[in-house]
């Protein structure tokens, strides 16, 4: 997906304020107070409120919710979607407190899942346990812990997960005169993020005018950690992100790629689409690669660039991202919206999805299927998606997650590392105004 999302996107603290306190439009297309059952010619209206890439859509994904209402002729499915999963979550969180504003069923990023689960949260959601008819065997085990609460209640399914790879230019590495073979490009920075550091060093030394190595030290440092088994919280789930191996690593890497002029300086799932243009534009030869990527890239850089990117193996397995399906309890078709959650979320859906957006699935059958691990993506000149990304499945370790773990992390990468890499901000400074923000905006 999803990203993040996030899945997959991220601003500053000050308008995480601003959206707290004003983000009314954020969620587009989602119900309101005056809403009397959301019905349109007898037709009962699911609204479903996503951000980053889902692939369930009927313009570019996997036309799930044109099969949905096929089968369920009394309903009618709109999505609503939000590029910057950061601000997604703030105005759900708003709504959530308000019991207004809500989709009938609500994406929530991994990043985000331990608050949602957590004391002041989890009543506001449907057990889809219980409700909607879920399989739950048939999820990764750990997926479905993530999302249970304290007594037991699991309030969102599975969608996907985000084991890693490094997408690349071909023309550019040809250009730079580095190798393009997926696995010879792979080699030359197996096993340690620092040898992927060289690498780019050995890229700008011969780089086409204009371009840069990689994309964002943000969306590095992202990566980074997320192949580490100790990310933001402790192993009993606390937060202590200033200790944490997993943190020092991915900002020092981070740090370094930005402070060595090997990014584009880009702030990934920007609003001004400035990062998305990039892609069109060839401004850089690698990005951190989680499986949902591989939809957006597709999306961003369109069917002119079809067949110059590829994807080769990370330096360290990884999983960043992948997200849920969650229900509020307020809402007024809860029981239908429960029924559709549990449908998106279905191996056989996963699978679809998979096939069209790249989307590494959370169900055991299908990750393990020969479908998802046979499957080649055309965009990608036919690279072995499927192989890459389910190897990557494999190794993954899940973290301790803690219920601040995203706002730690927008604090590390939009607070800390944007202003190293944009403004030139002293490391040591950028990190300490974290702490302040860390410290002032989170009580534990």
């Amino acid at each position: 997906m999803r990203t993040s999302s996030s899945r997959r996107g991220r601003r500053t603290a000050i308008a995480a304020v601003a959206v707290a306190v004003t983000g009314t439009t954020l969620l587009t297309g989602c119900g309101s107070d005056g809403d009397d059952g959301a019905k349109s010619g007898g037709a009962i209206t699911l609204r479903v409120g996503t951000f980053g890439s889902f692939g369930y859509d009927d313009k570019t994904g996997a036309k799930l919710y044109a099969e949905y209402e096929k089968t369920h002729p009394g309903i009618k499915i709109e999505e609503s979607n939000v590029a910057d999963g950061q601000k997604y979550w703030d105005t759900l969180k708003l709504r959530l407190s308000r019991n207004s504003g809500l989709a009938d069923v609500q994406a929530i990023e991994v990043g985000y899942i331990a608050e949602a689960t957590g004391s002041t949260m989890a009543d506001k959601w449907v057990d889809l346990g219980k409700e909607g008819g879920a399989d739950l065997g048939a999820f990764l085990d750990w997926k479905v812990k993530q999302a249970t609460t304290g007594d037991g209640r699991v309030i969102g399914l599975g969608t996907d997960i985000g084991p890693m790879a490094v997408c690349y230019d071909k023309d550019l590495f040809a250009k730079a005169k580095l190798p393009t073979d997926r696995d010879a490009v792979g080699k030359l920075w197996a096993g340690d993020w620092s040898k992927f550091l060289e690498v780019g060093k050995t890229y700008q030394k011969n780089a086409p005018a204009g371009t840069a190595f990689h994309d964002s030290a943000s969306g590095l440092f992202n990566a980074v950690v997320s192949s580490d088994p100790v990310q933001y919280a402790d192993a009993s789930g606390k937060l202590d992100w200033e200790n944490s191996p997993g943190v020092k690593k991915a900002w020092d890497t981070a740090v370094a790629a930005a402070r060595g002029g090997l990014t584009a300086k880009l702030r990934q799932f920007d609003e001004k689409g400035t990062w998305n243009a990039a892609f069109k534009n060839s401004k850089f030869a690698t990005v951190a690669c989680p499986s949902w990527m591989t939809g957006i890239i597709k999306d961003q850089a369109g069917p002119a660039n079809q067949g110059k990117w590829d994807i080769a193996a990370p330096p360290v397995a990884g999983n960043w991202g992948g997200a849920f399906l969650a229900v509020p309890k307020s809402g007024k078709h809860a029981k239908e919206a429960a029924e559709l959650a549990a449908w998106l979320t279905a191996p056989e859906q996963h699978a679809k999805v998979f096939a069209v957006n790249g989307n590494i699935p959370s169900s055991k059958d299908t990750l393990t299927s020969v479908a998802v691990q046979e499957a080649k993506l055309p965009y990608f000149g036919d690279a072995p998606v499927g192989r890459i990304f389910s190897g990557a499945a494999a190794k993954i370790t899940p973290a301790s997650i803690s219920r601040w773990d995203g706002q730690v992390k927008t604090f590390l990468t939009d607070n800390g590392i944007l202003d190293i890499e944009q403004r030139g901000t002293d490391p040591a400074k950028a990190w300490e105004n974290v702490k302040k923000l860390v410290d002032d905006k989170i009580d534990q």
